[in-house]
C-alpha cells in the first residue's frame, strides 16, 4: 500500500491535497519532470515536503540538512522556506539525478541557498561535526539509504540544536514494517529505527501515516 498522494486514487487523500498544497510553478514542474523518471517513486510526497517547509518557518530555521536529494524536490521546498541568508546542505551519493532539479532551483531564485555535497552522507555529517558545527542546524530531512538511518539519527542529534527537528521519510515502508516475515535489510533497519525512536529520551516524537510514513523528532 502506497500512502503518497501522487497516483493515489483515494478521494480523501485527493481532497486534502487539493485543499492544502501551495506549490510554485517551479515545484509543480519539478514534480512533473520527476514523475517521468523510472524511479519516480523516490519523489517525496508534496504534502510531506510542505509540512517540512511549514515546520522550518515555524521554528525560524536558517540551516537545513537534506540527506538524500534525488531530483531536489525536498531541497527546493526547504530553500523556499528559508530567509535570504538561509542554507540548505543537500547530500547525495550521485549528482546525476540532481541535474533534473537544478534549473527549477534557479527558476525559484533559491539556488544561492543550496550547498551540494556529493558522497556518503555519513562522511559529510561527520565532517560537519569535526568542523565544530554541532548544534547549529535547525532542521533535517532524511530520505536516503535506510540501512544507515540509525547512524544518521545519531549524527544529526549532534548537529541539530535543541528545539530543532529531525524528520525521517519512509518509516512505514509501504507497510512492510508490519510484516514480521519481511527480513530485508531496509525493512529491518526501519523497524530498528522505529523501535529506537519510540522510547528515545532525547526527542519528542510524532509518527504520521503520510508519505510512506513520516517521523518527526523534536530535539530536546
Amino acid at each position: 500500500m502506497d500512502l503518497k498522494s501522487f497516483g493515489n486514487k483515494n478521494a480523501l487523500v485527493k481532497y486534502t491535497v487539493d485543499h492544502s498544497l501551495r506549490l510554485t510553478d517551479a515545484q509543480k514542474a519539478l514534480n512533473a519532470a520527476t514523475l517521468k523518471l523510472p524511479r519516480h517513486a523516490m519523489l517525496g510526497a508534496p504534502e510531506a515536503l510542505q509540512l517540512n517547509a511549514n515546520l522550518i518557518r515555524a521554528i525560524g530555521g536558517k540551516k537545513v540538512l537534506d540527506v538524500g536529494v534525488y531530483t531536489g524536490a525536498s531541497t527546493l521546498s526547504a530553500a523556499l522556506a528559508l530567509p535570504p541568508d538561509g542554507e540548505v546542505h543537500a547530500m547525495d551519493i550521485d549528482e546525476e539525478n540532481m541535474k533534473v532539479g537544478k534549473p527549477f532551483w534557479e527558476q525559484d531564485g533559491v539556488a544561492h541557498k543550496i550547498h551540494v555535497h556529493i558522497g556518503a552522507a555519513s562522511a559529510t555529517l561527520q565532517r560537519f561535526i569535526d568542523e565544530g558545527q554541532a548544534g547549529t542546524f535547525d532542521f533535517t530531512f532524511i530520505d536516503a539509504d535506510k540501512v544507515n538511518y540509525t547512524q544518521y539519527l545519531e549524527q544529526c542529534l549532534v548537529l541539530v540544536r535543541g528545539g530543532g527537528i529531525i524528520a525521517f521519510d519512509n518509516t512505514l515502508w509501504k507497510c512492510a514494517v508490519l510484516d514480521p516475515s519481511d527480513q530485508k535489510p531496509d525493512t529491518v533497519a526501519l523497524r530498528k529505527l522505529n523501535e529506537k525512536l519510540k522510547d528515545d529520551p532525547r526527542i519528542d516524537l510524532s509518527f504520521f501515516n503520510v508519505d510512506d510514513g513520516l517521523s518527526l523528532c523534536f530535539v530536546k
